[in-house]
């Protein structure tokens, strides 16, 4: 077989799409349409998962699956509008330096762009590193990676590269010894954890006691893991590749599974237009949470 293929389990890790789901669609539509190796196991050729990818994504923003599947590939390209690009506060010259930071994923120079980063977090420090560098620099990778002009592999690799850079500067602050106790995690299916790791920077920063889990956490382990820590805030974050129709769910079961003094936080641009709920707080950019952070200390600082 001369053409990349992938087995079912590796499909299924890819685009999200359980294996019980591609063997319903291929009785029902015809599609995929997988060939066999030579032990008789499902291998998908690599434009089929690729179009697989972009149907999943097309579902998560509430089309259905009978009308994409069989649609030709235009009109799926057609279906999946590229956000507008939004008019941005970043200077030009920082726009430039930006770029040149993709560019750097883009050749695949992974020295070339650590060392640019880690200058650029020596210039900067954290907070405005984790705020004017990576925070808008993720966004236009996710971008990229919409658009087709960055391929998996190269969101993987900018990811891989700056959750490393992350981790190791988080390991350097001093020892948290003002509270609030933070966990931060995510819910099953939202892998994405540099939202995570970009909140748990900012709040080590100033001070919190943060409880890393990383991510896919089943919700009752969320509630598990809460009082086990003696957690006063569960922080969740979430991409704007989650399903936005299930955050509200999810949000509901975990408030009700948490002890009432533990409060619930979620941010993230997955958050950014789902309604307000009843004991939970949801933040659209990383001030919002350290916001959030001091008016906590406030409200127990007065309280005592």
């Amino acid at each position: 077989m001369n053409t990349l293929s992938f087995n079912i389990a590796a499909v299924e890790r890819d685009t999200g799409l359980s294996k019980d789901v591609l063997r319903m669609w291929e009785r029902r539509y015809g599609f995929p349409t997988p060939q066999r190796d030579c032990n008789g196991e499902r291998v998908y050729p690599a434009d089929q998962v690729e179009r697989l990818r972009l149907i999943k994504r097309l579902m998560d923003q509430g089309h259905r699956p009978g009308k994409l599947i069989g649609a030709p590939a235009d009109e799926l390209a057609s279906l999946a509008p590229r956000r507008p690009r939004p008019v941005e506060s970043t200077p030009p010259a920082e726009a430039v330096e930006l770029d040149e930071l993709l560019a750097l994923i883009k050749q695949h120079n992974s020295a070339g762009y650590q060392q640019a980063m880690q200058q650029r977090l020596a210039r900067q420090g954290l907070q405005h590193f984790v705020q004017d560098t990576i925070a808008p620099l993720t966004e236009k990778v996710g971008e990229a990676w919409e658009n087709g002009s960055f391929e998996v592999f190269e969101e993987h690799l900018y990811t891989e590269l700056t959750k490393r850079l992350l981790r190791q500067v988080i390991a350097t602050l001093p020892t948290a010894g003002r509270g609030p106790r933070v966990l931060l995690t995510s819910v099953p299916d939202e892998p994405h954890v540099l939202g995570l790791l970009m909140a748990e920077s900012m709040l080590a920063l100033e001070g919190a006691d943060c409880v890393p889990l990383g991510t896919q956490m089943p919700l009752l382990e969320i509630s598990r893991a809460a009082e086990a820590h003696r957690a006063d805030i569960v922080a969740l974050s979430f991409s704007v590749a989650f399903p936005q129709r299930q955050i509200p769910g999810l949000l509901q079961q975990l408030r009700q599974m948490l002890p009432a003094n533990i409060d619930l936080w979620a941010g993230g641009r997955g958050v950014a237009r789902v309604a307000r709920q009843e004991g939970v707080q949801l933040f659209a950019t990383l001030d919002d949470a350290l916001a959030a952070l001091a008016a906590w200390r406030a409200a127990r600082a007065t309280a005592s």
